[in-house]
């Protein structure tokens, strides 16, 4: 049956979202009159309100219960307002229900939105009995689980946004329109509502553009020291300046604006300068940050330690330079107690002083031999008994010690005792030897530097060093280098040696060749293991390796060779002819390691326009690295090569000597300070020079 309602003009429904623009919305009101009601909701306010008495409340709810009870519809007790309730108020509420037949009591929140949708729910279940008995939860449980439902909507909806939107410069309608189909979207919206979706995204966004200023800022600080190094190095320019004063002094230096812009808005980070990647000058203003003062004040700092750390260098060597505890080879151990005080630890690490004092025994070392070897000049008589083979006796070792002990020069080396003696040695076999080999100021004695001197001059149609090597004038001397690593240079040399006569010749196509080996496995910038010497002027060069290491240091050593020859007018060792060759390990003989070495070795010769050879070649087996066989066929190519380039030897007679127009004869002091360019120059340009057929220096 219809039930009759007097309105008063009230509406028949309303939307938070209207509240205050009423106007703005359509507006439908409740028709007064009988109408079709299927059940009530009767609601009560147990918040605590101003000017209000909650029992009078009470009162007007019951009377309202008994009006409607005679309807005979159902009706649910809705007490609204819990989030605010007062308990009292609240259990009232309920005794009230249960004194009217057990009417049923929903606690509901509209602000919290809690309960609100399970109040209508059991009103439908009374309504329509077919339909599942509705479980009422108490207010409290039920916020526990929304806020828990709300949380996991919350984090699933952040999740979206931060996948979503990964720049700060990111709209809100144009995101919100990317996420209506997304689930995540859908539930937050519909638990918190729209606002809450849209405060949640601004944030997200105020976040991701704090980071981004945050890593700007850390880059521009990054830079900030590297910028006053490259403007403000000088610490007597700076020390006693304020960071406002150097803000000005960087203004005026050339390259200000390579390193800092100046913007015409400021804080940098409130302006579109945050966005501008490509410009990653510094901001000027960030200068007047404490961040940046505190860069400052480091730099200042780092360049006052930097200015004191060189004053302790130079005061530790002069301390050194004038100390008489220092003598050459005394250890570090022996002098720091005389050296060292507590202003040289507090500045700077002992290593640092190690190595000062170091280079400074170097030096000293280095000069009392020099005025060692002076002294020994200055008492030549000492050495005129000697027998012809130059090895003095233990007496006679003692007489010169005896004679010389009382100089200072000899003193100084007391430390050296075992040098000093190798240096009298030394000097003893050069006085009845003496050769540019034998020299004390090997390798810069002059004969050596004339060599030098006239061989940069000219190009000489034959070896120079090689007239008196050889007896019989059919014979000719291949002169061969074998590069190789951790011992192959040795063992071939020695492999090559075995096949040839007792006096070092080798037969090659029926003719007579002496043949002279030089391994090198060390640094061929060394004087020790350098392709050629004086006495020895390579044609050709055997380059083994068994490892990727061993090719290696083939391919450095031929660099190192050949970039020492440039430059130079005399620079065989660029077209000197080379063989790389694979010595196969014993027990290695295939697998992709030793296929992976004759790739590299056949890539690096012909990167060095080189003949290669491999263990595939015939007749290498394991008990030889290399067979006869071969080594004739390397020999002989080098004998083509070495005539093509016209560096076989011709020996001379000492007829040719006939043609001589001029002969110079020369008295230089080895260590002299002038240079033997002043005096050979001015005959070496005349227009009539020739060198002498024989080849000699």
């Amino acid at each position: 049956a219809a039930t009759k309602l007097a309105s008063a003009e009230k509406l028949m429904y309303f939307c938070t979202d209207q509240l205050g623009l009423e106007q703005d919305f359509e507006q439908k009101q409740m028709p007064d009159g009988k109408l079709l009601v299927d059940g009530f909701l009767l609601c009560i306010d147990v918040s605590r309100g101003m000017n209000r008495n909650f029992d009078d409340q009470l009162k007007f709810v019951s009377n309202l219960y008994n009006q409607l009870a005679k309807t005979k519809k159902p009706i649910v007790v809705v007490l609204t307002k819990c989030d605010e309730g007062v308990e009292r108020y609240i259990r009232d509420a309920h005794t009230f229900a249960l004194s009217k037949k057990n009417l049923q009591v929903v606690e509901t929140s509209a602000r919290s939105n809690v309960n609100v949708d399970l109040a209508f729910s059991t009103l439908v279940q009374l309504v329509d009995k077919s339909r599942g008995k509705t479980k009422i939860i108490p207010y409290f449980e039920a916020l526990k689980q929304q806020s828990q439902q709300i949380a996991a909507a919350k984090d699933k909806y952040e999740w979206l946004v931060s996948r979503i939107v990964k720049n700060h410069n990111e709209t809100w309608s144009n995101v919100n329109r990317k996420m209506q189909s997304s689930p995540e979207y859908q539930d937050y919206v519909y638990l918190e509502g729209t606002q809450k979706a849209k405060k949640l995204f601004l944030q997200h966004v105020h976040r991701l553009k704090q980071e981004h200023i945050e890593r700007r800022r850390k880059m521009y600080l990054t830079m900030l020291p590297q910028a006053f190094e490259a403007l403000i190095p000088d610490l007597d320019e700076i020390d006693h300046l304020s960071c406002l004063k150097v803000q000005k002094l960087l203004e005026t230096k050339g390259d200000f604006l390579k390193w800092f812009v100046v913007l015409e808005e400021t804080p940098w980070d409130a302006t579109s300068h945050i966005d501008n990647m490509e410009n990653e000058r510094i901001p000027f203003d960030l200068m007047e940050t404490q961040p940046a003062e505190q860069l400052y004040e480091a730099h200042l700092e780092k360049l006052r330690n930097e200015r004191k750390r060189a004053e302790m260098r130079r005061a530790f060597k002069e301390n050194l330079e004038t100390s008489p505890f220092i003598t050459p080879g005394k250890p570090w151990e022996e002098a720091r107690s005389f050296i060292m005080n507590e202003d040289f630890y507090m500045w700077l690490e002992e290593s640092i002083y190690m190595d000062i004092y170091s280079k400074h025994q170097k030096q000293i070392i280095e000069k009392a031999k020099e005025e060692f070897q002076e002294l020994l000049l200055e008492y030549s008589e000492l050495f005129y008994e000697l027998e012809l083979d130059a090895k003095p006796s233990k007496e006679k070792m003692g007489v010169i010690q005896d004679v010389l002990g009382e100089e200072q020069r000899f003193k100084a080396l007391q430390k050296l005792q075992a040098e000093r003696d190798a240096l009298i040695l030394k000097h003893i076999h050069f006085v009845y030897h003496p050769t540019k080999e034998t020299c004390p100021s090997c390798p810069l004695c002059v004969d050596s530097k004339i060599e030098q001197l006239i061989s940069s001059r000219f190009i000489r149609p034959s070896e120079r060093n090689q007239k008196n090597l050889l007896s019989d004038p059919n014979i000719d001397r291949i002169n061969l280098v074998i590069l190789g690593k951790d011992g192959l240079a040795r063992e071939l040399a020695n492999e090559i040696r075995a096949l040839c006569t007792n006096d070092d010749k080798y037969v090659i196509e029926g003719k007579m060749y002496e043949l002279s080996l030089r391994p090198i496995e060390g640094n061929v910038r060394l004087p020790v293991n350098s392709f050629q010497t004086p006495t020895f002027q390579p044609h050709g060069c055997l380059c083994l390796y068994n490892s990727k290491e061993s090719l290696s240091y083939v391919v450095e050593s031929i660099e190192k060779s050949r970039e020492s020859t440039i430059g130079r007018r005399e620079n065989n060792l660029v077209h000197l002819p080379l063989t790389l060759i694979l010595i196969n390990k014993r027990g290695d003989a295939s697998g992709e390691t030793l296929h992976s070495l004759i790739q590299q070795g056949q890539q690096i010769a012909s990167k060095l326009q080189c003949v290669f050879l491999d263990p595939g070649s015939a007749g290498i087996g394991y008990g030889r690295n290399i067979n006869e066989k071969q080594i004739s066929q390397v020999l002989k190519g080098l004998l083509d090569s070495k005539r093509n380039l016209n560096l076989v030897s011709s020996t001379s007679s000492i007829k040719d000597l006939a043609d001589v127009d001029l002969r110079i004869v020369m008295c230089l002091m080895c260590g002299d300070p002038f240079n033997a360019d002043d005096i050979l120059l001015p005959i070496l340009q005349s227009q009539t020079y020739r060198p002498s057929p024989c080849g000699t220096s």
